[in-house]
């Protein structure tokens, strides 16, 4: 069995999946399953709509016009008129989705109203792939990932149940997936009183990795808008480097600082299970792309990884007393609670430092819990990172301006700036 994953880029528009259809079609046709993200920026635009609607803003009925809109106008490129291929299924999806809406009115955590409404646009973008597919003549077998990926409440970040998702996929999806080409949503999830729960930004990968362990997979192709792993951000930086292989250690590196191109979280259940991962052109299939395996050589390449949208935070107590470890207790205990996460951080006598991605209601709260704790914080917004993951100390790779840089740090083979941009 292989598993394929497709992101929002490959299926922004109607060429998109008619391009993804080809792909299935040569590479995949049986016993393949297929994980697919929410369409283009339609997660960016389902944000928007939670934090109008849970805001009560008169925004609200523009942005899920515009949602609509987007998705219409797909179908409508798709399929002829007379067609009913997707529509039905996608028209009981917006009803869905204005019902969930309604229910910002109950005022639930906000962390818990996104995800009840974030998980349509990968259940969209997968009833549209699927209807087409079948418009095609490939057959296909569409599934609902909640009914398989368990996980706990903790929303936007939930963590996955393992020995139930385990029994679930085995007892109920296995059978499925032996005999058809099964078409997936990536990125969500179910908890344990039968809520959405979503993986954490950009999670469809890790709905790959999670799926291919639990259902023996001989391998999981990522099918992305570049070439495959670059050692830079070829948005970013000039004339990137394809890394051909990799090791699954350096892999779980580049993720966790940041490189869009594989999740975090992707590599630990391959690795686990010894799966090699293909990071792929959807737009050239041909080419080789990237391997990662555990018979990949080391590193041998500097690579350097853009984070924007960071926030520097130091704390400091009142009194200016020693930050000890009852201190870095009750703050760690705090970033957990608040689900924040520190991408570097650097501790003194009287301050802790660290980096975090920028978000403005978390921030808030936590503003709101250290009087209790009788500390003091400056932020400085608008920051961004530079990391160079480095295969060996000492090798040389481009620095950011030593007049932009706010923080620094390094170990034995990465150095972090934190820069003004």
């Amino acid at each position: 069995m292989q598993i394929f994953k497709f992101g929002g880029a490959s299926v922004k528009d109607a060429e998109g999946v008619r391009n993804v259809a080809r792909i299935i079609e040569k590479y995949g046709q049986s016993n393949v399953l297929v994980v697919i993200s929410a369409m283009g920026k339609s997660t960016n635009a389902l944000e928007k709509i939670i934090h109008a609607s849970y805001h009560n803003e008169d925004s609200l009925a523009q942005h899920v016009a515009e949602f609509k809109q987007y998705h219409d106008e797909i179908l409508s490129e798709l399929f002829p008129a007379e067609h009913l291929f997707g529509r039905i299924d996608v028209q009981n999806l917006y009803l869905e989705l204005e019902c969930a809406i309604d229910n910002a009115n109950l005022k639930h955590d906000y962390d818990f109203y996104y995800d009840q409404i974030i998980a349509f646009g990968e259940l969209i973008s997968t009833r549209i792939v699927s209807a087409f597919l079948l418009f095609s003549g490939l057959r296909n077998q569409w599934v609902d990932s909640r009914n398989f990926i368990l996980t706990d409440d903790r929303y936007r970040d939930a963590k996955v149940m393992w020995e139930q998702t385990s029994t679930v996929i085995s007892n109920r999806l296995q059978p499925l997936a032996d005999k058809n080409l099964v078409i997936a949503q990536g990125f969500i999830g179910k908890g344990p009183n039968g809520e959405n729960t979503t993986l954490g930004r950009e999670g469809s990968d890790y709905t790959a990795a999670i799926f291919a362990r639990l259902l023996g997979a001989q391998s999981v192709t990522i099918w992305k808008d570049v070439p495959g792993v670059m050692n830079a951000d070829p948005k970013k930086f000039a004339n990137p480097i394809l890394l051909k292989e990799l090791s699954y250690a350096d892999a779980i590196e580049l993720a966790y600082y940041g490189a869009s191109v594989i999740h975090p979280k992707t590599i630990q259940p391959l690795q686990a299970a010894n799966i090699p991962l293909f990071v792929k052109s959807f737009s050239d299939p041909e080419q080789e792309g990237t391997r990662v395996d555990s018979r990949s050589t080391n590193l041998a390449q500097s690579c350097l990884i853009h984070k924007s949208n960071q926030a520097l935070l130091r704390f400091s107590t009142r009194n200016l007393t020693f930050i000890a470890e009852t201190q870095l207790m009750q703050l760690f205990t705090l970033f957990n609670a608040l689900k924040i996460r520190l991408n570097l951080m650097q501790n003194s006598a009287t301050h802790f430092t660290c980096v975090i991605d920028f978000n403005e209601s978390r921030l808030e709260s936590l503003k709101a819990e250290l009087d209790s704790l009788e500390m003091e914080l400056f932020v400085q917004p608008g920051l961004e990172m530079i990391s160079i993951y480095q295969p060996e100390p000492g090798i040389e790779a481009q620095l950011p301006d030593a007049s932009t840089w706010v923080l620094k740090q390094q170990t034995d083979r990465s150095t972090h700036y934190v820069i003004k941009p």
